[in-house]
């Protein structure tokens, strides 16, 4: 995550915040991370109690949770779900369906399960003209999995709402291009997390009449792009992924740390419960350095999934929100990013993020006789098309000759 910047607050070399140097235009800030919610129109907005707030409290660390996906559930053909759907409608090849006439606030259990392996299989998916409430959408999202409580980003000023993650921006706050590169906007929600994220949905309230769009990009789709041999030293690898960069922009803006940051070593290539497809597992908002390699090599890896994540337009879908819209996504197998092209306009969002599992491995997940897959190749193989003869590569075959 880049750094924080605002007119009011930045980190002294010793780490501790400084007074700076107002130049009397507007504040200025990096949106990876909000900085305090502004009162200027608290009188006139509709939705000022779900403006973010950042309360003075402290968690216990988070410890793992049992969760069972709710996609393996799931009627592989989704008939129930989609006979309830006026329109299901892919996106592209690769990631995204809108789904036309479903109301998240009717669902059965069975159409949640269902849902949730069509997330997963299709890494975004999204719905118009939802009246669902945030609190009706929490118990939505308590289906697929304990609620994860933020850190240190806002929380409704509504009370009860803690397990809530809030995005706002308005005329107050104006991104400073010094402040990050666009590639560093592209994360999986706080992978750092011992259970990172699953089932996620973000249901905007406010917005601009045009910009504010998300781009998500699938990890499904980056792991097939690759050589079957690059495939094979990419699952063999570990990333760390921090929260110590987000921790320290909170405290830079004199926010309290309500649960202390931790780093985490994940897969570079976990798999999909549900689906049992390899996905690629990092991000350049959290992914710090890959384990036990040189740094040229961590650096080089990491920068070459980086812009691939950011710069292949293949892999990526694109969303123009409208109120009421919501996108779930599955965090597990999507990077996603804003567009921040909307200034001076309010954009008001609640997200809904429940735990997933611990990231598994290729070799742990195959460790009782499963077998990782490769989408890509699987696709393929359901439409009858023959598989290239690079799929081949890497993989064990007979020596033709006894030793």
């Amino acid at each position: 995550m880049a750094p924080v910047a605002t007119t009011e607050q930045t980190l002294q070399s010793n780490g501790t915040p400084k007074k700076a140097v107002s130049n009397g235009i507007a504040k200025v800030f990096n949106p990876f991370y909000s900085p305090p919610a502004s009162d200027e129109n608290d009188g006139t907005y509709k939705f000022a109690h779900y403006k973010p707030s950042f309360p003075d409290i402290v968690w216990a660390p988070l410890e793992e949770q049992e969760v069972t996906d709710r996609g393996l559930s799931a009627d592989p053909e989704k008939n129930a779900l989609f006979s309830a759907a006026t329109k299901v409608q892919h996106l592209t090849p690769a990631i995204g369906t809108e789904i036309t006439g479903i109301d998240l606030r009717q669902l059965s259990p069975q159409q949640k399960d269902e849902l949730a392996l069509l997330v997963g299989e299709r890494g975004v998916v999204f719905l118009r003209n939802q009246d669902i409430s945030i609190r009706e959408l929490l118990d939505l999202h308590r289906h697929y999995g304990p609620l994860h409580k933020h850190a240190t980003t806002g929380v409704p000023r509504e009370p009860g709402l803690e397990e809530v993650h809030v995005v706002y921006s308005d005329a107050s706050r104006r991104p400073d291009p010094s402040a990050f590169s666009k590639i560093e906007l592209w994360h999986s929600d706080v992978s750092y997390e011992l259970q990172p994220p699953s089932t996620t949905s973000l249901k905007l309230i406010e917005g601009p009449p045009y910009g504010g769009d998300t781009l998500w990009s699938s990890g499904y789709a980056l792991f097939s792009s690759f050589s079957p041999l690059f495939q094979k030293y990419l699952e063999s690898l570990y990333a760390v992924h921090s929260a110590v960069a987000q921790a320290d922009g909170a405290r830079a803006a004199g926010h309290t740390v309500r649960r202390e940051a931790i780093e985490t070593i994940h897969p570079v290539v976990r798999v999909h419960p549900a689906t049992g497809w390899k996905s690629v597992y990092v991000n350049p908002g959290f992914t710090r350095r890959i384990v036990g390699v040189p740094k040229a090599e961590s650096d080089a890896v990491l920068n070459l999934l980086f812009h691939q994540i950011s710069d292949n337009p293949d892999f990526q879908v694109r969303f123009h929100w409208e109120p009421n819209s919501v996108a779930i996504w599955d965090n597990r197998v999507t990077t996603h990013s804003a567009t921040f092209d909307f200034y001076p306009h309010t954009r008001h969002a609640l997200r809904a993020t429940p735990h997933g599992e611990k990231p598994t491995s290729v070799e742990e997940y195959e460790r009782h006789g499963k077998v990782a897959k490769d989408r890509q190749l699987e696709i393929w193989k359901q439409t009858g098309i023959s598989l290239p003869e690079s799929a081949q590569l890497g993989k064990s075959t007979p020596r033709g000759y006894n030793d």
